[in-house]
């Protein structure tokens, strides 16, 4: 018998059919829900240092990584007592043309933003300050911390005045008070900067920062954004351990000691070749130094007279000439480190008592080892036939007036002839050496 066929009414589902469909429907309910909206990302980078650089590049790679992710905004903590003018420029020019909102905060309490770190603050989309710290004193001074004389002077001063107005000007921030911290060399409190319009807002810690931020309107690229960082998610960015390194090399005072520890260790080798040691880590400090030099603002007659310095005293190691070569590279080092750097930051300047200090310490380096060279100049040969001279032999066959005799010398028996009579087991001294032959004298009780 044949079954008959299942009817289903028309528009009907059939039942495997819409058990699939059952199936799916969380599935497509789940795809089709609206994704729920990510927090926002603050990125925070610390910079506690000289402006130099190394800093700068530092300021550029975070910049770009905060474009990068479309972070709600970028916030760095700032603590700097000045730096080069060049990197300054980076710094704040590379804020400028970011598409993330900068917040420039000068903490924590005690710290500064001083000469450099001034404009780089005036630079910010938006300047904060932590109680207890001070922001100005952005008046350029010659290496020596005097003002800078004449013509140049004034056009390096109306220069950076030109700068801070136009910073001041962009950020709407009072500029006046901005030309005055260069011009008169001014400095201002938080309260007082804040109280002036020449920061936006303080605020005792990165927290609260992001909270009273929360809601400020910013302009970036010709349009408004509003800024939501009251429960954004803070990233950190920190200098890589190769940029930190390199951060502490490009220092004046680093650069000085790397300069002189190379030159010790130049001065070594030469004196005694084959140490390898000093030689090796003299010349890994001085490529070092080289380097901290080609990144720092460097007058080239004070690198000058810091290779003349290292050249007079290595030519009293090979000259002795009574110290004076020693007295005259350790004047040439220290008028060559106090005029080796010529930015107008002071931060940019090498301590005078560190410059007095090296300069004392190579010179007395320089001084033992030219000691020590004179010494084994003046000292007795103690090889070939020179080192016998003087030497003390035993008589071992007699030796007769006009007949030699034998002796033993160093282990070794020499034939031997005096102009008197020599027993054995007498003790004889080398006047010369006659070829294979040893001239001899009676050495008496001495």
């Amino acid at each position: 018998m044949r079954s008959s066929p299942k009817l289903t009414r028309p528009g009907s589902v059939p039942r495997p059919a819409l058990a699939f469909v059952l199936a799916l429907a969380p599935l497509v309910l789940l795809a089709n829900e609206p994704e729920s909206e990510a927090a926002p990302e603050v990125i925070v980078a610390s910079v506690d240092s000289v402006i130099q650089v190394v800093v700068a590049e530092f300021i550029e790679e975070v910049v770009a990584e905060a474009d990068r992710v479309r972070a709600e905004a970028l916030v760095v903590e700032l603590s700097t007592p000045g730096g080069e003018m060049q990197a300054m420029r980076r710094v704040f020019t590379t804020f400028l043309e970011a598409a993330t909102p900068v917040v420039v905060y000068v903490s924590p309490s005690g710290s500064q933003a001083a000469s450099a770190g001034f404009f780089i603050l005036l630079g910010a989309d938006l300047a904060a300050m932590a109680p207890g710290t001070n922001t100005g004193a952005a008046h350029p001074v010659a290496g020596g911390g005097e003002d800078i004389p004449g013509a140049m002077g004034e056009k390096v001063t109306q220069d950076a005045a030109a700068t801070a107005r136009s910073l001041a000007a962009r950020r709407g921030r009072d500029e006046e008070l901005a030309e005055s911290a260069v011009l008169e060399s001014k400095s201002f409190t938080a309260q007082e900067a804040l109280e002036l319009g020449l920061v936006d807002l303080v605020a005792p810690s990165l927290q609260s920062l992001l909270v009273d931020l929360d809601g400020r309107v910013v302009e970036k690229g010709g349009r408004e954004l509003t800024l939501s960082t009251r429960e954004a998610t803070v990233r950190r960015m920190e200098m890589s351990a190769f940029q930190r390194v390199r951060s502490i090399i490009a220092h004046p005072n680093v650069a000085i000691l790397l300069m002189s520890l190379g030159s010790i260790g130049l001065i070594f080798e030469i004196t005694h070749p084959g140490s390898i040691f000093p030689g090796v880590v003299g010349a890994l400090c001085l490529i070092l130094g080289l380097w901290a030099m080609s990144v720092l603002p460097v007058n080239y007659a004070g690198l000058a007279l810091l290779f003349l310095a290292v050249v007079l005293w290595v030519l009293e190691v090979k000259i002795p000439s009574f110290g004076m070569l020693t007295v005259g590279g350790a004047i040439s080092f220290c008028l060559g480190a106090m005029m080796l750097f010529k930015d107008a930051d002071p931060a940019l300047r090498a301590s005078l008592n560190l410059i007095i200090a090296v300069g004392i310490t190579i010179a007395l380096v320089a001084l033992a080892l030219a000691r020590l060279a004179l010494k084994a100049q003046r000292g007795r040969v103690a090889t070939g036939h020179e080192g016998l001279l003087d030497e003390l032999a035993l008589v071992s066959a007699a030796i007769e007036a006009g007949s030699p005799g034998k002796v033993r010398l160093h282990g070794e028996i020499w034939n031997a002839e005096s102009d008197v009579e020599v027993g054995v087991g007498d003790r004889v001294r080398v006047l010369r050496v006659d070829g294979m032959t040893l001239r001899v004298e009676p050495a008496g009780d001495g």
